[in-house]
């Protein structure tokens, strides 16, 4: 996971995009981003962070890291970022991973702490 990580990050910060919350699952990824600038380009972080990852990975692993597409979805005003955070975050205590997101590792934000962030979704 540091190895995509950390490509993820690459991307993030050359194209302006902040990770609020991330959730490593077996099968997929979950993130939440915020662009830090007007310039700041979703798809374009998408196709850079895929690129990147895949490519290490594939040469650590020899394998193939993510499916051709990727979904994304804009907040809209009603839509409150630490609701969705809890949601990123829940995922694992869904699938039956883990009985409590304290207890899973490949959660986390480069914004907030963990506990932050744990402590925002035990209070909603």
């Amino acid at each position: 996971m540091t190895l995509v990580l950390s490509q993820i990050l690459r991307a993030a910060d050359e194209q302006g995009f902040l990770i609020v919350a991330y959730c490593f699952m077996p099968d997929h990824l979950h993130l939440l981003i915020e662009g830090e600038t007007e310039f700041s380009d979703c798809l374009r972080f998408i196709a850079r962070a895929k690129q990147y990852a895949g490519f290490y990975y594939a040469k650590t692993f020899s394998d193939r890291l993510w499916q051709r597409y990727a979904f994304e979805h804009v907040l809209r005003d009603d839509e409150i970022t630490k609701v969705v955070a809890r949601y990123i975050l829940e995922n694992p205590v869904r699938a039956g991973l883990v009985r409590s997101v304290e207890e899973y590792p490949y959660v986390g934000s480069k914004v907030y702490s963990l506990a932050d962030l744990i402590e925002g979704v035990s209070r909603s």
